[in-house]
């Protein structure tokens, strides 16, 4: 491991990045609309401005795992680009005081002609570590992937699970300062989560830095030491983790009225919902929870679109996602269109839940409704034969199951 430079591992002082962002119609699909244009003078293009990191400054020690939350467009993973130099910032001074092994979106880090072998090797080597270094390294990163079997094989004819054990293995195991991850651990199996998750707390007590962006707000809560908390672009608050999470909470809160106007929504913007209710916003243990929505109608947009529904606790866990791709449910966009989901298991637990729908065209998420609806779950137990709580009163979830002789 490298010598750590006194000092923060990492110091941002008054980091911005602002996006120039173009109308729809004003987009040229096409080379030749784009020399037209160019020789017809006509209305001048309207272009908009997006503050996606808004003059953020913090300081982060060695030895720390940061948690970075935010509802989504917050800027997160904006600000982790930045801090990996994938992304450059508008205004601002970033310094690391290290080499950055970075996890981001699935299929960045790797080349996808190159095999596994040869990745890990180019890795290493980017980070400026010698061929015999990696060596040594090599079979413990191989060993905690568990990808022993596809070594020589290229590495875009990986699975998602497999090239993301791979990447996090070589991230979290080459020889660098700073460990940054967004988001994509929750491609991976439970197990795999888990051993992860012991890794980066293995990291730190080895006096690394760790910079961990999840929607998984439990997987902070165990993990962090501490918290960023980000709004539309602006650092609200650096600090504890509960500090952290309460503001995150209570933002939903302020947001909730406001985000019923799509304009104020995440989302590329060319499909919008435009309603969304729970049938019973009432309702007990093993009853249906059934989703109502209706999507705008966007004629001549082409592609066909999709949407994704998720279920989260009070606590802001996400207890299911419930894609309609999986179920070969798509959508028509030339007309408005209404649709219906119905969840029929796990059994929720008593409590307070919300929804967050998202619909998607083309790979790109056209809106993003967080906490469009909510509702409540009795406090009922749906077993036929009801015991004392310590039968019923661990895990998020009632299972329905059942026993018998064999």
């Amino acid at each position: 491991m490298a010598m750590m430079s006194e000092g923060p591992s990492i110091a941002v002082s008054n980091l911005s990045k602002t996006y120039r962002i173009l109308r729809r119609e004003d987009r040229d699909t096409y080379a030749a609309e784009a020399l037209l244009k160019k020789l017809r003078p006509g209305k001048t293009k309207k272009v908009e401005y997006l503050d996606a990191v808004h003059d953020v400054s913090f300081e982060v020690a060695w030895g720390e795992v940061v948690g970075i939350i935010g509802r989504n467009g917050a800027g997160k993973s904006t600000l982790l680009k930045i801090i990996n130099r994938i992304t450059a910032p508008t205004k601002g001074r970033i310094e690391l005081g290290g080499r950055v092994g970075s996890l981001l979106e699935v299929g960045t880090g790797f080349h996808p002609e190159l095999t596994g072998r040869e990745n890990v090797y180019l890795n290493g080597t980017l980070l400026g570590m010698r061929r015999k270094e990696i060596r040594e390294r090599f079979d413990a990163i191989v060993d905690f992937a568990g990808t022993e079997k596809f070594l020589d094989t290229q590495v875009k004819r990986y699975s998602t699970g497999m090239y993301v054990r791979l990447a996090f293995a070589v991230a979290a195991h080459l020889d660098s300062e700073i460990l940054v991850v967004d988001e994509v651990l929750a491609v991976g199996d439970s197990d795999f989560q888990a051993k992860c998750l012991r890794k980066m707390r293995e990291v730190a007590r080895d006096g690394r830095t760790v910079l961990l962006v999840s929607h998984q707000l439990q997987t902070v809560s165990d993990l962090c030491d501490s918290a960023l908390y980000l709004d539309s672009g602006h650092l609200v608050l650096h600090g504890t983790v509960e500090e952290a999470l309460e503001e995150y909470k209570r933002s939903f809160a302020r947001a909730a009225p406001m985000l019923r106007d799509a304009a104020f929504r995440p989302g590329t913007g060319e499909l919008r919902l435009t309603d969304v209710a729970i049938a019973n916003d009432i309702t007990k243990p093993g009853e249906e929870i059934v989703v109502e929505f209706t999507v705008g109608a966007s004629p001549g947009f082409g592609s066909r679109f999709h949407v994704s529904c998720f279920v989260n606790n009070e606590d802001g866990m996400l207890l299911a996602q419930c894609d309609s791709r999986v179920v070969d449910f798509w959508l028509d966009p030339d007309t408005d269109t209404s649709g219906r989901l119905v969840l029929k298991t796990p059994w929720l637990k008593p409590g307070a839940y919300t929804v967050d729908l998202f619909v998607y065209a083309g790979g790109h998420a056209t809106d993003i409704w967080e906490q469009a609806c909510h509702f409540e779950v009795l406090p009922v137990t749906p077993y036929p034969h009801p015991t004392t709580p310590d039968g019923t009163d661990r895990g998020v979830v009632f299972p329905d199951f059942d026993y018998s002789q064999t």
